[in-house]
Parts: structure tokens; C-alpha cells; sequence
């Protein structure tokens, strides 16, 4: 086996998604050992003072910023996570492309549709891979629910659920962070949660045709974090502030393919922690699988009809890239296990110069979706999406 060439990395932006990224980069070549490129850290980017140093430190990235610009201007650094702010991701992502670094940029890539395309297109012109951090399509019971769906396995799909419930919000005294602001986050659960809900969907039944969305926010003021913050942290006491976008979003779909679907997201969800999932039913069938149990799917199939049966299967070897992390089934798998493939596969993307996992183009579309969400709810309408 020839030596794997060093590829060097940066990371930009240290919260709890930047340290995600960074600890795949550490691992990925003990997971996949042919991978033909090793990543290097070269320097870490974060603006809230001491933190990249400290990441510097802790991880073992040569350099360490405040200021972005020193990214795309280090000749060491030819790709670049970006796991800053929503509102950063468009000006982070365009200069980074221009400067012939590829990309591995975390969901939903801006703030609107128009800014993934922006990415997008600044990524096409400068002949740089980029990839998109729609982690949960990489389960392999996602990918084994999907080859069961697309060989007949349930027979022809009729219609689908996809929730995303979590209670990270949902604490009256959850800091009022940049999540919660227009300006800079953007959409609140749109953006967060439902923009996975609508990659799942995609990948599990195709495109989208048209949808009817509702939104609502439930904790409408919350209080300013007086310092810095990272991940969803507490600010009681802080002076009080407007929550500026949705908590929750219910949304009717119909599939180009004549399926019929419901998606919900809510981040304020009491008694909810992490309920993502999916529930795919078929003329002859069903498929379900619930991220807390991330490693099986309970599956019907059969001619029975009424009554019929369903099993609980555990993924295994034979399971999308199950066998580079376990070997046999019902050995479990994690979260930064998908941040993992995702690293694998984007880094895979570069080494052979084609689309390996979820780029760019999916990140535009999964924008588009949530796009016509905010634009239903807001018009009380049906809103079609274009199909190619």
C-alpha cells in the first residue's frame, strides 16, 4: 500500500460541531486505512477570545486565529470545515471556494435557499469538492432502509412520517444565542432540525413536489447571554430579548412520485431528547427506524396485509459503511460515528475528484424546501417546488 499524501485541514468555528469535525479528521484514517489522503490540521479559526488556542492546544492544530481571512489566505490549507454561525456559512463558503479550498460545510448552508445556491455556484466555478453535514443519512440502517425501499421491498411507498423532536430549547432560561435571531440564524427549526428532516426524505423517496407548512414559536422572549456561549446554554437573569424565529414546524408533503408525507420539528419538545426518525410505509410494507436506536429497523414485509408482522433487524457489515466501524451486527454505533463517514467521504471526494455523500447540490434543494416552508406558513398556501 503506497503512503497515504497529507492533506492539510483547518477547521472554522470551535463550538460543539467544530470539535465534531476535528475528532473525525483524528480518526478517520484508523476507520478507513486505504483512504489515499490523511488529514493534517493545520490552523483552527474561532473568533471568541482563547478558544482557538485552546483547541490549538488540545487537538494539535499547528496554528491557531481569530480572523477566518488567515484561512483562505494559508497555502497549507487545502480544505476547510466550516462549523460557524448560519449567517457566516455564504461569505465563509464563497471566499474559501475561491481560493481553491475544498469544503465540508455544516447544514443548511446560510441563511436561505439563495445562499446555498451562492456556495454552491463559488464551489462549481473554482473546481473544489464541497460536502454538507447531513450527518443522519449516513446511518447505515438509513442506507439499508433505503436500498429496501428502492428494490420493492415494501412494495410501492404510499406515504412517510419524518420527525425531528428535541427539548435543547426548551428551557424558559435557554440563553437568547444567535440561533434565535433572524439577522443571524435565520430560521430557528427550520434550519436546525427540518432541514435533516427534508434531506431524509429526499434520500429516502425522492424529490419534493409540494408542501403546506405551519409554524409557531412557543417560548416567545428568552435572556441575553452576558459573555460568550457555546452549544445551548442557560442566561437567567440576563436582560430579555424577542425570539425571532419558529420553534416548531408541521409540514404536508407530496413526493414527485405521487407519495403523500408529513414532516414535524420542534426544539422545545418537553420530554423529547434527540426523537428523530422516520416511518415509511408501502403497499406490502413498512420500514422504521428512531435515531435513539440508531443501529436496527423494525421492518414488515410479507402478502398478509392485515395483521402482518414486524421484525427488528440490527444492521451489520453488509449495512452502507457498518463493517469500517463494527464487526458484526448489533455492535453499536454513534453519533460522531456518522461525522466519521462523512469525513471519509468527503475526503474521498477530493482524492478521486467526484461526488462521494451529500454535497452541495442536496444542501440547495434541502433549502429550497425549507424556503417554501417559511413562504406556506407565512401565506397560509400550498406551495410547489420545482421537479426536474
Amino acid at each position: 500500500m503506497e503512503p497515504a499524501e497529507a492533506l492539510g485541514v483547518a477547521v472554522v468555528g470551535f463550538g460543539w460541531m467544530g470539535r465534531v469535525h476535528t475528532q473525525a479528521y483524528a480518526r478517520v484514517a484508523h476507520h478507513y486505512p486505504g483512504l489515499p489522503l490523511r488529514p493534517r490540521l493545520v490552523t483552527v479559526a474561532e473568533e471568541v477570545p482563547g478558544r482557538a488556542e485552546e483547541a490549538a492546544e488540545r487537538f494539535g492544530f499547528a496554528s491557531a486565529t481569530r480572523d477566518w481571512r488567515e484561512v483562505a489566505a494559508d497555502p497549507r490549507v487545502r480544505a476547510v470545515s466550516i462549523t460557524a454561525p448560519n449567517f457566516l456559512h455564504r461569505a465563509i463558503g464563497v471566499a474559501m471556494a475561491e481560493a481553491g479550498k475544498h469544503i465540508w460545510i455544516e447544514k443548511p448552508v446560510g441563511l436561505t435557499a439563495e445562499d446555498a445556491r451562492t456556495v454552491a455556484a463559488a464551489v462549481a466555478r473554482a473546481g473544489v469538492r464541497g460536502a454538507v453535514g447531513f450527518n443522519y443519512r449516513n446511518a447505515p440502517a438509513v442506507e439499508a432502509a433505503r436500498d429496501l425501499i428502492a428494490s420493492g421491498g415494501i412494495g410501492t411507498v404510499t406515504h412517510v412520517r419524518v420527525r425531528l423532536f428535541s427539548d435543547y430549547a426548551a428551557h424558559p432560561e435557554s440563553a437568547l444565542t444567535w440561533r434565535y435571531e433572524r439577522e443571524r440564524g435565520g430560521s430557528g427549526v427550520l434550519g436546525d432540525l427540518a432541514s435533516h428532516g427534508a434531506d431524509l426524505a429526499r434520500f429516502l423517496l425522492g424529490e419534493i413536489a409540494a408542501l403546506t407548512a405551519d409554524t409557531a414559536v412557543f417560548v416567545p422572549e428568552r435572556a441575553r447571554p452576558a459573555g460568550a456561549t457555546a452549544g445551548h446554554t442557560r442566561a437567567s437573569g440576563g436582560e430579555p430579548g424577542l425570539v425571532e424565529n419558529e420553534d416548531y414546524v408541521g409540514c404536508l408533503l407530496r413526493f414527485a412520485s405521487g407519495a403523500r408525507g408529513t414532516l414535524e420539528a420542534c426544539r422545545v419538545s418537553v420530554g423529547e431528547q434527540n426523537a428523530y426518525g422516520f416511518e415509511v410505509h408501502g403497499t406490502c410494507g413498512a420500514v422504521f427506524w428512531d435515531f435513539r436506536r440508531m443501529n436496527e429497523l423494525r421492518v414488515s414485509q410479507g402478502t398478509t396485509y392485515q395483521d402482518q408482522p414486524v421484525s427488528t433487524v440490527y444492521v451489520g457489515p453488509g449495512d452502507g459503511e457498518f463493517a469500517a466501524f463494527q464487526p458484526g451486527a448489533a455492535n453499536a454505533m454513534g453519533y460522531d460515528d456518522l461525522k466519521v463517514i462523512e469525513a471519509y467521504r468527503f475526503l474521498r471526494s477530493v482524492a478521486e475528484d467526484r461526488p462521494y455523500g451529500a454535497t452541495l447540490a442536496d444542501a440547495v434543494r434541502s433549502a429550497e424546501v425549507l424556503d417554501a416552508m417559511a413562504l406556506s406558513a407565512e401565506s397560509g398556501t400550498w406551495v410547489d417546488l420545482p421537479v426536474s
